[in-house]
């Protein structure tokens, strides 16, 4: 395992279960919740006591090795196996829509057990240990990418700089390094002085909660602020970059991320700072075209009707509580990933990744 910025897995693999942080219970509580079936897996998904794109496709990939291995039995046929591993891989696909690491990982890790089931080389014990090394190899390879997109980033903060950030794209969010926030460590890495503010992230404060918890723990300076504030400290010259992380990115440069962002970049905009999105490739869609085609999950309007379980609006009154929204890629400076930095036009610049990112 490689070293992190904070000394805690988010998302791990411990006596053939899936072991994670709870993040409904941060910043009060440090505490795991184990996984040791599928239904429990998809349940911590959807409640986000795991979220954060890449954090998801970890866990994911970690919940196909679970499932085939309570799924071999003496004797049991392999085809029988992949057929109950399929149902697990549509399950775990249907707890998050809109994160494409999700899809990434299921695909990545259901091909394998296809493959070697096809090429029956291995018995179902064998299978087993490859698709948990596989799964090992997902969460050490998002790790990578975090590190690589941040010594990326951090070239583009001067030496002395303050960012503005929204919701959580930290270790907590990825496999334990962080993409907006991998940024700000790899910039601090570098010897730059860097400070934070940080959007509070209604309904449910992975800004104040989540961000404010890692950056404390790792002594950079870290100011939360309402997300209606913003404007304010951008049109104060407050901040010299804003940086985000992304759920997914589409083909014309379009980013999908934790509602909120969209009017984020637009007041970046209209005061002329850099409005950075940090991604690694897993993030990317590339079939779809632009973030038209991007499925945005809707959530419980209770998220939003209560605050720490108390009512904050009328009985009766209505909610709508979209998870994400879509950030234009015309407002977005540049694109920061593991394979460097993108700027518009992104139709033609993504395609430097690769002919999987080419219009189809």
């Amino acid at each position: 395992m490689q070293s992190l910025p904070f000394p805690f897995p988010v998302v791990q693999w411990k006596d053939g279960q899936v072991v994670l942080i709870d993040q409904t219970l941060l910043p009060g509580k440090l505490e795991y919740r184990r996984c040791a079936d599928i239904e429990t897996l998809c349940l911590a998904i959807r409640e986000l006591a795991v979220r954060g794109a890449p954090a998801i496709g970890v866990a994911a990939a970690y919940g196909l090795a679970l499932s085939w291995n309570l799924n071999r039995g003496a004797g049991r046929p392999l085809t029988d196996i992949l057929s109950a591993f399929q149902d697990d891989r549509v399950s775990l696909a249907a707890t998050r829509p809109t994160a494409v690491n999700l899809f990434w990982a299921l695909d990545r890790l259901g091909r394998l057990a296809e493959n070697l089931v096809a090429a029956a080389d291995l018995d179902a014990d064998g299978i087993g240990v490859a698709l948990l090394a596989e799964a090992h190899a997902v969460l050490e390879q998002d790790i990578a990418m975090s590190r690589a997109l941040g010594l990326a980033g951090q070239e583009l903060l001067p030496d002395s700089a303050t960012v503005l950030t929204h919701c959580n794209a930290g270790g907590l969010a990825t496999g334990g390094y962080g993409t907006a926030l991998g940024v700000i460590f790899a910039a601090r890495e570098a010897g730059k002085s860097i400070s934070v503010y940080a959007d509070e992230t209604r309904p449910l404060l992975q800004g104040a909660r989540l961000t404010a918890w890692e950056l404390a723990d790792q002594g950079i300076d870290v100011t939360v602020i309402c997300d209606s504030a913003a404007a304010t400290v951008l049109a104060q010259g407050r901040i010299d970059a804003v940086i985000t992380g992304a759920d997914r990115i589409v083909a014309n440069g379009d980013a999908a991320n934790k509602i909120g962002t969209y009017p984020l970049a637009v007041l970046a905009h209209r005061h002329g700072v850099p409005f950075y999105v940090a991604a690694p490739v897993s993030t990317f869609d590339p079939d779809t075209a632009s973030g038209k085609g991007i499925v945005i999950e809707e959530r419980d309007p209770q998220e939003v009707q209560e605050f720490h379980g108390s009512r904050s609006t009328p009985a009766g009154v209505k909610a709508f509580n979209p998870a994400f929204d879509v950030t234009p890629g015309e407002l977005i400076t540049a694109i920061i990933t593991d394979r460097g930095v993108f700027k518009p036009p992104y139709t033609s610049s993504l395609r430097a990744l690769g002919p999987d990112m080419e219009l189809k």
